[in-house]
């Protein structure tokens, strides 16, 4: 039987996506309530640093939302209002990121490992340190948030399967291919 909780999270995880592909900013509100019922559903399986994550993408969609919202520029209130353009990651950013997900992964994992019965806390660690990095960058506008978040959601189909999470693992392969889609949308703009 479909649980009702992870059918709501998976339309809403979908129409979220969709308006991050489109940079339309009430993605973030989606992502708030997609998140809140996934963290049900993700704790109930005993995917604790998945569930956490949710906790995480509830914070952080809020400033998200914040980010990408159109704002006037404080130093001149009656001009143009200023939107937040997508960008690439420097060498150096790019290389901060990367160190900080080696760092994340395995303290999560050895969390997850000693705190909790998650019988998947190394897979559950890496899927959440990229998560956090993925959600970072696509708040920032960073093109590069779409590959991480292809790498997030093909790793995840196999974490949902093991977890007889059909209708997520469903999620995560759409999710990935979203995920491609979204690289090409942002590619093409940012070539503009």
């Amino acid at each position: 039987m479909m649980d009702s909780v992870e059918l709501a999270g998976f339309v809403l995880s979908l129409a979220m996506v969709y308006c991050n592909i489109k940079e339309i900013h009430w993605g973030w509100p989606l992502a708030i309530l997609s998140s809140a019922l996934y963290g049900m559903v993700f704790w109930n399986s005993q995917l604790y640093g998945e569930a956490s994550l949710q906790v995480m993408f509830i914070l952080t969609s809020i400033w998200g939302w914040r980010q990408w919202r159109l704002v006037s520029r404080p130093e001149a209130p009656n001009t143009t209002p200023f939107r937040l353009s997508i960008k690439t990651l420097t060498p150096a950013e790019r290389q901060k990121a990367i160190l900080a997900t080696l760092l994340v992964w395995p303290a999560l994992s050895f969390f997850l490992h000693r705190f909790t019965d998650s019988d998947v806390a190394v897979w559950d660690g890496l899927v959440t340190a990229l998560s956090l990095l993925a959600q970072y960058l696509l708040a920032k506008k960073k093109l590069e948030n779409w590959w991480v978040w292809l790498a997030v959601n093909l790793i995840t189909v196999g974490l949902m399967l093991a977890k007889s999470l059909w209708l997520t693992s469903l999620l995560y392969l759409i999710f990935a291919i979203l995920s491609y889609v979204g690289l090409k949308a942002w590619h093409k703009q940012y070539a503009n």
